[in-house]
């Protein structure tokens, strides 16, 4: 695996913390040439640090916003002149939600939407047009389970998932003649701050950790399944632990799985 990250450009949102953090640390110890971006720009720094300590050949820290979509060219512009170009895009950042749908105002939806889908979308079409000139790159898009099938006080955070599912598949069928490859990632609970960042109806984190989150497969471990399935050029990959089974239930035994999802434990 080392030789194949080993040098490359690899840009990664949402690096401040999770699984885009721990992703930094294994790519780091592959020699890899890294940009990290999320908003807190003092974290990324720390990430830097770090990830130069385990063998980064460059840290380049790029702070951004993803909900703001009008800046993102001019950032994908910054980052081009000063790396060149970019071999690997990990579209990781994001937000959670934690509310009814009833509880739930609008603007909080589309705050969701705004991250998760435009923004990732937004840095997707923004970094695109160089690696067609360049004829290489890989795009990895991680999003959930809840990607695949929606469950309660998840509304929105599932409906940004499912679009990004849309939106990538499609990319992958257009891109299917060039080198550029498309890799859907589908985490089940991975223990990260995720649920304690989650926006709650109030458009407020939640502040606390899901007995769920708290009991899932480390950061790094996920890191590892990520890297490995990009490595492997897959299309999509599923990973957690018995959440995963949703997924099949979802599509061979639906109505068996509403019941199940009815008679969940909402948290």
């Amino acid at each position: 695996m080392s030789d194949f990250f080993y040098q490359k450009r690899i840009w990664i949102t949402g690096a401040s913390s999770g699984i885009g953090e721990a992703l930094a640390y294994a790519l780091a110890a592959h020699g890899a040439q890294l940009i990290l971006s999320a908003r807190n720009e003092a974290e990324l720094q720390r990430v830097a640090s770090e990830a130069t300590d385990r063998g980064a050949k460059n840290s380049l820290v790029q702070p951004l916003d993803l909900a703001q979509h009008d800046a993102i060219p001019g950032i994908v512009d910054t980052v081009l002149k000063q790396v060149g170009k970019v071999d690997i895009l990990i579209n990781c950042g994001g937000i959670s939600q934690r509310s009814l749908v009833l509880d739930t105002p609008l603007e909080v939806d589309k705050r969701l939407m705004e991250v998760n889908f435009f923004g990732t979308v937004a840095l997707t079409k923004a970094i695109l047009p160089s690696m067609l000139t360049h004829q290489l790159g890989h795009i990895a898009v991680v999003t959930s389970l809840t990607g695949k099938f929606g469950s309660p006080k998840r509304s929105a955070y599932a409906a940004s998932k499912h679009a990004l599912h849309g939106f990538f598949d499609s990319l992958r069928a257009e891109l299917a003649h060039t080198p550029i490859r498309i890799t859907l990632v589908c985490p089940g609970f991975v223990r990260t701050n995720v649920s304690i960042n989650a926006l709650t109806g109030s458009g407020r984190a939640q502040g606390t950790m899901d007995d769920a989150t708290d009991k899932g497969l480390a950061a790094d471990d996920a890191a590892r399944r990520i890297l490995r399935a990009i490595q492997n050029g897959k299309e999509e990959i599923w990973f957690g632990g018995k959440e995963v089974l949703g997924v099949y239930l979802k599509r061979f035994f639906p109505a068996y799985f509403s019941k199940v999802l009815s008679k969940a434990k909402v948290t």
